[in-house]
């Protein structure tokens, strides 16, 4: 990055359009800046795709977060079984019978989404 900034400085500038640029590559959301903290907009998610902007600005950050993750998940997994594998493998070393599509269908559930809508977006 020194190389390419002005005067071989690295400043705000340089580090948010080269962050932009990581998450692109990456395949990520951009994130919007607000009041100087980042913040995930709602249209710019994968809950957005699924649930729609309005219901995905209802959503706590932490929930939008952590609800794109599983999205993503279940969107490269080939089933389902394999996303809850992928997802719970730790918590499910510790079940006597693990049934991880089971517990992805449930979370999925809270936010009214079942697998076969996700396969076809």
């Amino acid at each position: 990055m020194a190389t390419l900034c002005t005067g071989g400085r690295i400043g705000t500038d340089e580090v948010i359009e080269e962050i932009g640029r990581l998450r692109e590559g990456w395949g990520r959301a951009p994130r919007q800046r607000t009041g100087g903290a980042a913040a995930l907009g709602g249209g710019d998610s994968l809950a957005a795709r699924f649930l729609g902007d309005a219901k995905a600005t209802e959503l706590d950050e932490f929930d939008r977060v952590q609800l794109d993750e599983v999205l993503r998940v279940c969107l490269a997994a080939p089933t389902l079984s394999e996303a809850g594998r992928r997802l719970f493998n730790v918590s499910r070393t510790r079940k006597a019978t693990p049934n991880d599509a089971d517990r992805l269908r449930k979370y999925l559930a809270r936010f009214g989404l079942e697998r076969s809508e996700l396969r076809g977006r």
